[in-house]
């Protein structure tokens, strides 16, 4: 009976405090910033302190790729990642992102990733990833400081480029753009030295790292739709005792719904922001948003294989339709 207490009580203690160490590029005091806080300490609360989330906000932890490095050296324990990062983690991810998929449909994109969620949790699983959620970034837009109003406009035009973006690269080829690769924190600067002259993001990223202080000219047509994830080593969740779980999940599906509401209205704000500085709102002609199509399949073609596997893109197919 003396063992059996001793035992339990050995069994008590030996579920320590987990701190799970997060690399986000947000900058404190965004809302996304101010979200992951209240839900870090709702889990700290609901698993009696067990686990503890600790964000390291505003790229202190670098870019993106140093943060993914560092999660996988066992320094950081997860990462909110983009695009470009979420490709090198698991390329079908990428597939939503797809050029001239959506156009300015926002609601059937947040849709179609709803539906294509669990196809997509299944591929971070295989590479050994927990999706703990997806954010919406929301439309991306072309910005530059030279007038492009028509795509035979942007031949030529020196744009920045994430340095391995397959997705983006494909995309400035179509476009016979000029790739800049760069770090996401130099664009501003090389905005204002001249070495890109365009660039594309949510609008509430432009306002966020300051680009529209840059640019003169946005195309007031998204280029494509981009989602982010909150995702956890699979080790460390492992870690985390099963009992807790479940109320993780639920606690963190609230949260990063909440985000995504804030994140829709906070483009929505930026757009009306950036109109309202003089930035000028640019048109495509109709014959331009068709001829969008036909680079869509031509970008569909140059990264089956190389990016996104054929049952990605049949997945994408059934949904969209």
């Amino acid at each position: 009976m003396k063992l059996l207490s001793i035992l339990s009580m050995l069994l008590a203690f030996s579920v320590q405090a987990q701190t799970v160490k997060v690399g986000v590029l947000a900058p404190e005091g965004t809302t996304w910033a101010k979200k992951m806080d209240e839900m870090a300490k709702e889990i700290k609360k609901a698993t009696d302190g067990k686990v503890k989330l600790r964000f390291y906000f505003g790229g202190a932890q670098g870019d993106e790729p140093d943060v993914l490095r560092k999660i996988r050296v066992g320094q950081l324990h997860g990462g909110i990642f983009t695009g470009k990062t979420l490709g090198e983690i698991a390329g079908d991810v990428r597939v939503i992102e797809l050029p001239f998929t959506f156009g300015a449909d926002r609601e059937k994109a947040l849709s179609t990733l709803g539906k294509m969620t669990p196809f997509f949790n299944s591929k971070f699983e295989d590479v050994g990833f927990k999706n703990i959620g997806f954010f919406e970034l929301g439309m991306i837009y072309f910005v530059s400081q030279v007038k492009t109003g028509k795509l035979d406009e942007l031949k030529g035009v020196k744009i920045w480029s994430w340095e391995g973006d397959k997705l983006v690269e494909a995309m400035i080829t179509e476009l016979d753009l000029v790739s800049v690769p760069l770090p996401l924190p130099d664009v501003l600067s090389s905005l204002s030295t001249g070495i890109i002259q365009a660039a594309y993001a949510p609008p509430m990223g432009m306002l966020a790292l300051q680009w529209n202080t840059k640019i003169k000219y946005i195309v007031d047509f998204p280029i494509t739709y981009a989602v982010g994830a909150f995702l956890l080593d699979k080790k460390t969740w492992a870690k985390i005792p099963a009992k807790y779980h479940k109320v993780i999940d639920e606690i963190s599906a609230r949260y990063v719904t909440e985000v995504n509401k804030a994140n829709e209205k906070d483009n929505k704000d930026a757009l009306t922001v950036m109109k309202s500085s003089g930035i000028e709102f640019l048109k495509f002609p109709e014959a331009d948003i068709q001829k969008g199509k036909e680079l869509r399949k031509a970008m569909v073609k140059r990264l089956k294989g190389p990016l996104f596997s054929e049952e990605a893109y049949q997945n994408l197919s059934k949904h969209i339709k």
